[in-house]
């Protein structure tokens, strides 16, 4: 992502221009927008011109439009993003309060306006603007007959290919047709690879086989087991030490730490360990939360109120020296943070009265 320019008041109000550089960038653009928001950039619109004569014709025409944000889809096979809304600035072509789509997609430069930009916000343009915070790893989740090839970034984890064969099983007729059978899985596996991952860029690749054909770059290959070639797995792909161990710097690896370190937690000592949002903020007025995990579709909720509260929860962890994930809900551990309310924290200390005062109004 590429910062072009910034202007934000003292009372935080203001605009960015922004150009996503790629898909990666999308994810992030579409967790900034939010309804009510004004958009500003480049579109197609198709138009009706009436000529002297009386006849009219219809063209699509290239025009500047600033839209205020109703809706926003977001493909995440296809990185795009289609912003909906009603039509708020001057425009010879498109009438004040028209309804309008427009697609951003990557090296599209847009404006967007805010009433506030939060903490949040800010926090995730300056992650999508830093290089750094790139992702760098490939995961191959394979079972026999059956793979999955991902790419997993700082933002999300995209599919970008599925192999399925039908192998038959040992001992079922002509043991040769079996062994054809997962030779051409495997090709299609290495051919997968071979047509989808930068070596250039990807620190790592976990894959459940050793394949020699790609020596060169053997560094980058770890070895490890899941209990399945389905894409749910790649969690315990994260957890191993062997893929952690390389990954340390990266926020998948750490997004992936933090939330196992929760769960053991919440099993061993679940005074320090706990979810939902009431149970967090009574831990964060005691100042209690050394880690807070939270995912990035709760600052989604098209409620004001519902998306403050959470920013509001995040800067006050952070004030009183707090570490704070903010998890994608495209990565496996997002999705299982997002199935425990999207919220959870780990404790300096054990605050058991949390649950002790939910027991009395139990009883109550």
């Amino acid at each position: 992502m590429k910062l072009v320019s910034k202007y934000i008041d003292k009372e935080n109000q203001g605009h960015l221009v922004l150009v996503p550089d790629e898909g990666e960038d999308m994810w992030h653009t579409y967790n900034l927008i939010s309804e009510g928001d004004r958009l500003r950039a480049s579109t197609i619109r198709k138009v009706q011109q009436e000529s002297a004569t009386g006849s009219s014709s219809s063209s699509r025409i290239r025009t500047t439009l600033t839209i205020q944000v109703e809706t926003t889809d977001f493909d995440i096979g296809g990185c795009l993003l289609r912003v909906k809304g009603r039509n708020v600035q001057e425009n010879k072509y498109i009438k004040m309060g028209a309804y309008h789509t427009i697609d951003l997609e990557p090296n599209r430069k847009f404006t967007l306006f805010k009433e506030e930009w939060d903490s949040v916000s800010l926090e995730r343009v300056e992650n999508a603007c830093d290089p750094a915070k790139h992702a760098d790893l490939a995961a191959v989740i394979m079972q026999e007959g059956l793979a999955f090839l991902c790419l997993i970034t700082s933002a999300m984890t995209v599919d970008r290919a599925k192999i399925e064969v039908n192998i038959p099983k040992k001992g079922k007729g002509d043991d040769t047709q079996r062994k054809k059978a997962s030779a051409k899985f495997f090709d299609m596996v290495l051919a997968a690879i071979l047509r989808h991952l930068n070596f250039d860029i990807i620190k790592a690749t976990a894959i459940q086989t050793d394949n020699r054909t790609l020596i060169e770059n053997k560094s980058k290959f770890v070895l490890c087991h899941s209990s399945s070639g389905f894409k749910h797995s790649l969690r315990e792909v994260l957890e191993n030490p062997a893929v952690s161990a390389k990954l340390s710097d990266t926020k998948a690896a750490g997004e992936t730490k933090a939330l196992q370190q929760f769960m053991t937690m919440l099993g061993n000592d679940p005074d320090r360990a706990f979810y939902g949002y009431n149970h967090v903020s009574k831990a964060n007025e005691s100042q209690a939360i050394e880690t807070l995990l939270v995912s990035d579709s709760l600052f989604r909720s098209k409620d004001l109120n519902e998306r403050k509260k959470y920013v509001s929860l995040v800067e006050n962890v952070k004030d009183n020296g707090g570490d704070v994930k903010i998890f994608s809900c495209l990565h496996v551990s997002g999705e299982q943070l997002d199935q425990m309310t999207g919220v959870a924290s780990i404790l300096r200390f054990p605050v058991p009265e949390i649950e002790e005062e939910d027991h009395e109004l139990d009883s109550d």
